[in-house]
């Protein structure tokens, strides 16, 4: 028993690390380099104009992109789950297999975007322009939610945000 909680705490502590944010990688990024796979948790991305940066597989969950012009951008596959892209621009990026659970995407902008095969479960999308994003389903909208001044492409619609209580 003694040897399985060595062996458990010496696991525990290589794991812990793995998963906190690296500061190098967040300055690159905030220099306007790509980092696919980066751990970028919780980074400060806000009001940044970041064209065409490569973010494939990053994890950015929590992050604030809030008001961010990422153009052209790559974040297919990357874990946007409860990230704020309040306000963000996102025009052309490529959001393919992404992670954007429970994320804030109101009144961002993704023209052009390609959203196929991205998770919007619980996002919230309100007032967002999404009539010229490529690739959404229903099956997606469905899990999400949105208000009148949300733009959808033809032949889609969002349910309703909930009030907050």
């Amino acid at each position: 028993m003694k040897r399985f909680l060595i062996l458990l705490t010496a696991l525990a502590a290589l794991s812990g690390p793995a998963l906190a944010q690296n500061a190098g990688e967040i300055a690159r990024v905030q220099n306007g380099g790509s980092c696919p796979g980066c751990n970028l948790f919780q980074a400060d991305l806000a009001y940044l104009d970041l064209p065409n940066v490569n973010l494939s597989g990053a994890r950015l969950r929590q992050a604030d992109l809030s008001l961010a012009t990422m153009n052209g951008s790559n974040f297919s596959g990357a874990d946007l789950s409860v990230a704020n892209l309040f306000g963000g621009r996102f025009t052309g990026a490529n959001f393919v297999n992404a992670n954007l659970r429970d994320a804030n995407l109101v009144g961002a902008h993704f023209g052009s975007a390609n959203l196929s095969g991205a998770d919007l479960a619980g996002a919230v999308l309100s007032g967002a322009e999404l009539a010229e994003a490529h690739g959404l389903s229903q099956r997606q909208l469905d899990a999400a939610c949105g208000d009148p001044s949300t733009e959808l492409p033809r032949g889609l619609r969002i349910p309703a945000c909930r009030p907050v209580r």
